[in-house]
């Protein structure tokens, strides 16, 4: 059994179906480290993790980089929706012209005594407006390249088979 400590459900049904395979969630609000980059976060929850369950396990973080901004939200994206959300989010880059953004997520692994990670990248583009009421998070903004849709205009089938969580899952498994 693999243990899957998040505090996501939506997370833990999107890795569930990437994974198929026998997958527990362990609903533990991890806190932490006030990062830009998610590889330093999933690391830092990796051990906390370990050290709660004391068993081998499995944590990931994400987060959304926009070009025109430095990368930000990046891995801040989860206070950026619970202090203004994603509509006034967009709102705030209304005059923005290069709206180039990136997906990325970090799976990590961790026993104790070893880490093995997996990493995800999508390149895209930020929607002038929120779109979508499937999936979670700013899969309502996030448009992948090469679609016209957002995540959220996607069912949570279409999106497992091109996200960043997908990427991020196949890496680790190799």
């Amino acid at each position: 059994m693999l243990y899957f400590v998040t505090s996501s459900r939506n997370k833990f049904l999107e890795a569930k179906e990437i994974l198929k395979m026998p997958l527990k969630q362990i609903s533990l609000d991890l806190p932490e480290i006030q990062a830009i980059e998610v590889d330093e976060i999933s690391r830092f929850k990796a051990k906390l993790a370990y050290e709660k369950v004391k068993k081998p396990c499995l944590v990931e973080d994400t987060g959304l980089y926009i070009r025109a901004l430095n990368g930000f939200p990046g891995a801040l994206a989860k206070w950026v929706e619970k202090t203004i959300g994603w509509g006034k989010f967009a709102d705030l880059l209304k005059d923005l012209k290069d709206r180039r953004a990136y997906a990325k997520c970090v799976v990590c692994y961790y026993d104790g005594k070893k880490y093995c990670f997996g990493k995800g990248k999508v390149s895209g583009s930020i929607s002038p407006k929120p779109r979508g009421v499937n999936n979670f998070g700013w899969d309502c903004i996030f448009i992948p390249k090469g679609f016209r849709k957002t995540w959220a205009e996607m069912s949570v089938t279409e999106k497992n088979q091109i996200s960043h969580r997908k990427k991020a899952f196949e890496g680790l498994i190799k």
